[in-house]
C-alpha cells in the first residue's frame, strides 16, 4: 500500500530500470576494458613484436631483390597493411573467432568442431589429422618465436653500440635460459604488468611512427588498396619474393583464436580494432617514410626510427617486449600439449598448477625442457633473426592453410552456408594465402625446413602414441573379457564377500577391470560395494560438474556391483575423488567413501610382440614413450593409503 501507483510509479520504475541498465553497462564496460588490456599482455605479444624485423628482412631478402626506392617501399608497406586487414580483421577477428569450441580455441579444437559436424568416414579422419599436424606446427612455432623474438630485440644494440655484435648470441641465451627457468614459478604476477607493457609498447609503435609520417606524407598512400594491387601488377616477380617475409607481420595471428577461452571473443576483437591495428600500420607507415627519406636506415629501420639517445631504452622495452610474446607462446604450447594428452594424442604428462584461482596457469616440465633445449638449439645454428626469418614463414603459412580449410568445412558442414557464400571466402582468402604459402615454399633449403622438420617429427610421434593406444585398447579387451560375462561367472562362484567399498577406475564400459579380475582370482573374496568408474574425454573443453557422473544400467546378478561413468571435457581438473563425492551425493547413492573405499588401479606393462601391427621403430617408440609417460593427473589426487595398483602385460 506504501509503494507507488499509476503513472508516477511507471515513470520511477523506467528510472530505476534505467539506472541499473546504466550501472550494468559501465560494469560490462569495465570489465571489457580490463579483459582487453589482459589480452594485450598474452594474445598480442607475438604480431605486436614483428615491426622488430619485417622490414628489414623484406629488402634483404635473396640479396636485394626487392629495391629500396619510393614505389617498392610504399607498395611493400601497403602489401604489409592489407595482409593484416585481409587475414588478422576479417578471417579471424570477424570469422574465425566465431568458431570456438565451445568457448575454447586453437586448431586441435577447431577440428574438434568441424568433426563433430561430419558423419564419421575418411573425411572426418583426413580433419582429425589436419588438426593433429596443426597443434604440431604449434610446437614448431613454439620453438621459432621466443628464438627469433628475443635475437631481433638484441639486436638493437648494435645500432648503439656496433661492437657488441659478438654479444648479441650469448645476450640473447642468457635472457632465455631466464624465461624458462622462471616457468616453474609461473605467470601470475607476471600477468598483472604483462598488459600495461603492451599497452605501452604499442603507443610507442605509434609514436615512434607519426614524426616520420608527418615528415614525409606521400607514405599515406600505402594505406589505399589500390596502391596493393598497382604494386603487384608492377612488379609481379618482386611482389613474390616480398610475400615471402610479409608474411612475418602476421604472426602470431593463430593466438587470437588458441586464446579466445582466457578473454572472450569482444575483448580480442575490440583490442584488436582499437590499440593494436592502428599502432601497427602507423609503425609500418613510419618505417616506410624513414626508408624512402634515408635507404642507410636499412641495417636496423625500427631502432633508427629513434633519436641514437633513446636507442638502449627502446631496446629494453623491446625485450620486455619480445619476453612477453615468448611467454605467451610457450604458455599455448602448454595448453596445447595438454589438450593433446587428454584426446590421446600425447603420453601423460607431470602438469603442475601456478595459479590457485586460473586453472589455465600450468608448467609442464617436460615440455618446458623440451623447448628450452630446442630454442637454445636453433639460437646456436641460425645466429640471428634474419637467417631464422626464413625457417618461420613457412610454419606460419601452412597453419594459415590448415586453419582456412578446417574453416571452410565448418561453414558448410556446421554453419550451413550456401555453397556461393563459401566459395566467395574460399577465393578471398586463398587468394592471399597461397602465394604467401609459395613464397615460403622457395626458402626450404634456407631454413624453411626446420619448422616442417619439427611438425613433421611431432606428427610421428602423436600419431604413434595414438595407434599404440588402438592396439593396447585391443589387446585388453581381448584379456579382460566381457563384464557382464565376468559377473555371471562370479554369481556362481564361492567368492567370499568382505565389508567396505572398492573403486575401480576403468577405461572401457563393457570389458572386466584388470584389478577386479586379478583380485577375484587371486583373493577370492569381494567386497559388499563394488564401483566400477568409467572415465571418458569428450571432444569438448568442459563438462558441466553436474553433468560428470552418470549412473550406468547394468544387468548384474551380483549384489552390490555399481558401474559410474565420469566425463571430463579436454580442458577440464580432474580430481576423481571430488568427482565421485559429488556424483554420489546428486544420484544419493548408499555406500561410503570417505576414509573406507579403497581405489584399486589396473596398470599396463607395454611390450614388443611378434605382431605385425606397426613398423618395428614405431613399436620401440611407443614402448619408449610409455616408459616416460607419467600417471594421468587423477591418480596423483588419490588418497595413496587407500590406492593399490595390479599389473599387467600386453603385447603389441
Amino acid at each position: 500500500r506504501l509503494g507507488c501507483t499509476g503513472g508516477a510509479g511507471r515513470r520511477i520504475a523506467r528510472m530505476k530500470v534505467a539506472s541499473s541498465r546504466k550501472k550494468g553497462g559501465a560494469a560490462a564496460h569495465a570489465g571489457s576494458a580490463g579483459l582487453g588490456l589482459a589480452a594485450l599482455g598474452v594474445v598480442f605479444g607475438d604480431i605486436g613484436t614483428s615491426p622488430l624485423y619485417v622490414l628489414r628482412t623484406v629488402f634483404t631478402l635473396d640479396g636485394g631483390a626487392v629495391r629500396l626506392d619510393e614505389d617498392d617501399v610504399t607498395g611493400v608497406i601497403s602489401c604489409i597493411i592489407w595482409v593484416l586487414v585481409l587475414i588478422v580483421t576479417i578471417k579471424y577477428v570477424c570469422f574465425v573467432l566465431r568458431a570456438d569450441n565451445e568457448g575454447e580455441g586453437g586448431i586441435l579444437a577447431l577440428a574438434t568442431r568441424v568433426r563433430r559436424s561430419l558423419k564419421p568416414g575418411r573425411i572426418a579422419s583426413v580433419v582429425a589429422l589436419l588438426g593433429v599436424f596443426g597443434a604440431a606446427l604449434f610446437f614448431g612455432d613454439s620453438v621459432i618465436t621466443p628464438a627469433i623474438s628475443v635475437l631481433s630485440a638484441v639486436e638493437g644494440l648494435e645500432v648503439a653500440f656496433p661492437h657488441m655484435a659478438e654479444y648479441v648470441v650469448p645476450a640473447a641465451l642468457a635472457i632465455l635460459s631466464a624465461l624458462f627457468l622462471a616457468q616453474r614459478k609461473g605467470t601470475s604476477k607476471m600477468g598483472k604488468v604483462f598488459g600495461p607493457i603492451m599497452l605501452a609498447w604499442f603507443g610507442i609503435l605509434a609514436c615512434m611512427g607519426i614524426p616520420r609520417i608527418v615528415d614525409n606524407p606521400r607514405i599515406l598512400v600505402a594505406l589505399s588498396p589500390v596502391e596493393t594491387v598497382s604494386f603487384i601488377s608492377r612488379h609481379p616477380e618482386t611482389t613474390f619474393v616480398a610475400l615471402g617475409a610479409i608474411v612475418l607481420a602476421v604472426t602470431g595471428a593463430e593466438a587470437l583464436y588458441a586464446d579466445i577461452a582466457h578473454f572472450g571473443r569482444r575483448a580480442i576483437q575490440g583490442t584488436w580494432l582499437a590499440v593494436v591495428l592502428p599502432s601497427l600500420t602507423l609503425c609500418y607507415l613510419g618505417q616506410g617514410a624513414l626508408l624512402i627519406d634515408r635507404p642507410q636506415a636499412l641495417s636496423n629501420p625500427f631502432f633508427m626510427l629513434v633519436p641514437s639517445s633513446l636507442t638502449v631504452p627502446l631496446v629494453f622495452m623491446a625485450t620486455l617486449a619480445t619476453l612477453i610474446a615468448s611467454q605467451a607462446v610457450i604458455s599455448g604450447a602448454y595448453s596445447i600439449a595438454r589438450q593433446a594428452s587428454h584426446l590421446g594424442y600425447l603420453p601423460h604428462m607431470k602438469v603442475k598448477h601456478t595459479s590457485a584461482t586460473e586453472s589455465g596457469q600450468i608448467y609442464l616440465p617436460a615440455v618446458n625442457l623440451l623447448l628450452f633445449a630446442s630454442v637454445a638449439s636453433i639460437i646456436l645454428i641460425f645466429q640471428d633473426s634474419d637467417r631464422l626469418s626464413a625457417a618461420y614463414g613457412l610454419a606460419v603459412t601452412t597453419d594459415f592453410l590448415l586453419t582456412t580449410s578446417l574453416l571452410l568445412l565448418l561453414t558448410r558442414a556446421g554453419w550451413r552456408w550456401p555453397a556461393w557464400a563459401t566459395g566467395l571466402a574460399a577465393a578471398v582468402l586463398l587468394t592471399v594465402e597461397l602465394p604467401l604459402f609459395a613464397a615460403n615454399v622457395t626458402k626450404i633449403a634456407t631454413g624453411g625446413w626446420l619448422p616442417l622438420l619439427i611438425a613433421t617429427l611431432m606428427l610421428v610421434v602423436m600419431t604413434t602414441w595414438r595407434r599404440g593406444e588402438e592396439l593396447v585398447t585391443h589387446s585388453r579387451r581381448a584379456g579382460e573379457g566381457s563384464l557382464s560375462e565376468y559377473l555371471r561367472g562370479l554369481a556362481s562362484s564361492a567368492v567370499r564377500r568382505i565389508p567396505g567399498t572398492a573403486i575401480y577406475p576403468h577405461s572401457m564400459l563393457t570389458t572386466t577391470p584388470l584389478a577386479l579380475k586379478k583380485n577375484t582370482e587371486i583373493n577370492r573374496v569381494l567386497h559388499d560395494n563394488v564401483v566400477i568408474v568409467s572415465i571418458k574425454t569428450l571432444p569438448t573443453p568442459h563438462v558441466p560438474r553436474s553433468k560428470r557422473v552418470v549412473l550406468d544400467e547394468i544387468a548384474s546378478p551380483v549384489r552390490g556391483v555399481t558401474h559410474l561413468t565420469v566425463r571430463y571435457g579436454f580442458m577440464d581438473e580432474r580430481d576423481l575423488t571430488e568427482t565421485i563425492r559429488h556424483g554420489q551425493r546428486t544420484l544419493k547413492l548408499s555406500w561410503k567413501l570417505d576414509d573406507e573405499a579403497f581405489f584399486m588401479l589396473s596398470h599396463i606393462h607395454i611390450m614388443e610382440g611378434s605382431k605385425r601391427s606397426m613398423w618395428k621403430w614405431r613399436k620401440k617408440l611407443f614402448i619408449g614413450l610409455s616408459r616416460v609417460s607419467v600417471s594421468p593427473s587423477w591418480v596423483n589426487k588419490l588418497p595413496k593409503d587407500r590406492t593399490a595398483e595390479i599389473s599387467m602385460r600386453v603385447l603389441i
